[in-house]
């Protein structure tokens, strides 16, 4: 069982080897993701190679998948949040696993987490 999810921030900050952020990650926390963050690393590669980075990388972390109420929940908060906070669908799905699972979500986006999840939503370093 995981302890935490890591938003697509924290992980593109880990491949990319940002310091602070590999100074964080050395814990014995066991880490999770969204097939939504998932998809979006996967996206945001520039090649084969750094297809393949990222999939080792992620590959560290338990997969989690979204279930018809995750969606129903993300649905909900969109129509909410849309427009007052400019939030978009896939942090609206991202969010909706830490709130069923009610797990933290190490995030750098906490403009749009917060409003969603709260304080699930936790910036891990600075």
């Amino acid at each position: 069982m995981i302890d935490v999810l890591l938003d697509t921030t924290v992980i593109l900050h880990i491949y990319r080897q940002y310091q602070p952020a590999l100074t964080w990650l050395n814990n014995p926390q066991r880490y999770g993701v969204t097939s939504v963050t998932w998809l979006e690393v996967m996206e945001g590669v520039s090649s084969k190679s750094s297809q393949v980075r990222c999939k080792t990388l992620l590959s560290q972390c338990e997969l989690l998948f979204l279930t018809a109420a995750d969606q129903q929940w993300a649905m909900q908060q969109l129509e909410q949040f849309q427009f007052s906070h400019h939030i978009g669908m896939a942090d609206c799905l991202i969010a909706a696993v830490a709130y069923r699972l009610q797990l933290p979500l190490y995030t750098h986006n906490l403009k749009d987490m917060t409003p969603l999840i709260g304080t699930l939503a936790v910036k891990p370093y600075a």
